[in-house]
């Protein structure tokens, strides 16, 4: 954030920023769509200047493509680009993985089970809307938490975002989504167990799964 907006702006272009990321991820612009700069403003309720620098925020990171003199456009969706992703998320997320339960502590092993309890709950009360989303994230922020690089789980946060923007789209899979949910409690017993190899196995296969739900929803949408 630029250290020459006053604090109120720079306020006003973090929340922007996270509500924009939010409705980027979750497919609420269309891929190729040119965003409308006046329609923004009022969409998020925030003046030009705070709104450009989530813009440029979000052009840098990745959720948006910055045009020279023409504004910003969502990125357009591609199958090439959708496995190129997941490969970057098995290698990144497996290595992640691992560190992290070399690395973790009891602490850790708490907070894991905490974010697991809380994501079965919501399996078995909520839809897959915004609020198990987002308890979907913890978890698998906390999984690979005590990885030891902050580069890496930047990295990797930056690669969630992307990849969410083909498995959110269209029809849900009941069947495939059943077994991710019982791989993620899978997950927390092989951690626990400091079984490394069994559970970057397991790993791998989640994301495996999940991109099969990513593909044949960017294949309706194709």
């Amino acid at each position: 954030m630029s250290d020459f907006l006053p604090k109120s702006a720079a306020t006003a272009s973090s929340c922007v920023f996270d509500h924009l990321r939010k409705d980027l991820v979750g497919g609420r612009f269309i891929a190729g769509e040119k965003l409308a700069i006046n329609a923004l403003k009022e969409r998020y309720d925030v003046g030009l200047s705070p709104l450009r620098e989530a813009l440029n925020k979000l052009a840098a990171y990745g959720l948006l493509i910055q045009e020279n003199q023409r504004g910003f456009r969502v990125p357009k969706l591609s199958r090439e680009e959708l496995e190129d992703i997941v490969q970057m998320r098995l290698e990144m997320e497996g290595m992640a993985l691992e560190r992290a339960i070399s690395h973790g502590d009891s602490l850790w092993e708490a907070d894991l089970l905490a974010a697991a309890h809380r994501l079965k709950r919501a399996d078995i009360s909520l839809d897959k809307g915004e609020p198990w989303e987002h308890l979907h994230t913890q978890f698998h922020r906390t999984l690979v938490a005590p990885c030891g690089s902050v580069w890496l789980l930047r990295f990797i946060e930056q690669l969630h975002d992307q990849f969410d923007r083909y498995r959110r789209l269209g029809p849900k899979m009941p069947t495939i989504r059943q077994e991710l949910d019982e791989q993620h409690h899978q997950l927390v017993e092989l951690a626990l167990q400091r079984d490394v190899r069994a559970a970057r196995e397991l790993m791998n296969d989640h994301i495996h799964k999940s991109h099969e739900v990513a593909l044949k929803r960017y294949q309706d949408h194709a």
